[in-house]
């Protein structure tokens, strides 16, 4: 299990599955993980924000899982159902069995893929509304896949992915302990004093800088004394790292066997899975926490830019954590 000791800090103003090959002794391992190429390609990001109104500036979103994915009910136009949490994802995604009768705003220039090979895209979309609890979008746009993958594996219906242009305007708290999110919708006028009650005792948890990349989250890690880029998404199972980084910080990894990646395109990648020893987030020093090793280089097609791995449910869940998206923080509970 990983351990995080956080340094004191002044406070300041897609988806992969893994099926295990075995170790070299021969023991067999089944893991499962998102795939971080759920949506992924080279056209645009989405162009405008939705309009986002709220009942309520501060909210509480319950939600279940599948495996490891936050499953959060949600509403888009007539169709209710189950849609992923996911950073990961540019935006909202639909999944074209629940969604066919909508008129096509732009054609894909491309298919659309990421770690482990391709998947069809239908085209962007138009929606009236999206709602979950009590915050509601209007005049969103939406790109449409199949998802089928996912409710094969996971043996429930799946609608679509929650993505990064939903959350722009919000704080979000999630603890995974008590199944729970808490939003706070951030208006142009918000108290530059305001702090979300979970984060009233500062002493609690360390911020750490994120950025925007195409409506991909991103933070920075440290390892063996280099700055590396990782996404955080919050619908990948499993950390990635790239078995291409230099071997100064390959040798703080320690690997115990052999997996293949499967994921939205039919191939299969070979990978190895371990732990590193040791990974500094801002003041969080992050100790033996499991990672996948792959090489990453499709990924570096898929979001614009080369990436150094990916932070998901094997990093998030340890302990709450939090995103302030207007002022581009993350918090990470001690």
């Amino acid at each position: 299990m990983a351990s995080i000791h956080c340094l004191p800090v002044r406070i300041c103003c897609l988806l992969l599955f893994l099926a295990g090959s075995g170790n070299s002794m021969g023991v067999h391992s089944k893991v499962n993980s998102p795939d971080p190429g759920i949506l992924c390609n080279n056209k645009l990001p989405f162009e405008k924000d939705p309009v986002v109104k709220t009942d309520s500036a501060n909210c509480i979103i319950p939600f279940s899982r599948a495996g490891n994915l936050i499953i959060i009910r949600a509403k888009v136009d007539t169709v209710e159902g189950n849609f992923i949490l996911d950073t990961g994802a540019p935006g909202l995604v639909l999944n074209i069995p629940y969604f066919r009768n909508y008129t096509t705003i732009e054609q894909p220039e491309e298919i659309q893929g990421g770690l482990t090979g391709r998947v069809e895209d239908a085209g962007r979309v138009h929606i009236d509304s999206l709602g979950f609890g009590p915050v509601h979008y209007y005049k969103a746009e939406a790109d449409r896949i199949n998802l089928g993958h996912i409710e094969n594996r996971k043996g429930i219906k799946i609608h679509g992915l929650l993505g990064m242009q939903l959350f722009k305007h919000f704080e979000m708290i999630i603890d995974y302990e008590n199944n729970l999110i808490y939003l706070h919708h951030l208006s142009k006028k918000e108290d530059k004093n305001y702090r979300h009650p979970l984060l009233q005792d500062t002493a609690a948890y360390v911020e750490t800088p994120i950025n925007f990349i195409e409506n991909k989250l991103i933070t920075y890690v440290y390892s063996a004394g280099k700055k590396l880029s990782f996404v955080v998404d919050s619908g990948a199972e499993s950390n990635l790292i790239d078995s291409r980084l230099p071997d100064k910080i390959m040798d703080n990894v320690i690997v115990n066997k052999r997996v293949f990646l499967s994921g939205t395109g039919s191939a299969k990648v070979e990978a190895l899975s371990g732990s590193i020893n040791t990974l500094k987030i801002g003041n969080c020093e992050v100790a033996n926490l499991p990672v996948i090793v792959t090489n990453l280089e499709k990924l570096c097609f898929a979001y614009n830019r080369c990436l150094d791995g990916m932070l998901g449910f094997d990093f998030l869940s340890r302990q709450k954590i939090g995103f302030n998206f207007v002022k581009r923080k993350m918090y990470i509970w001690k």
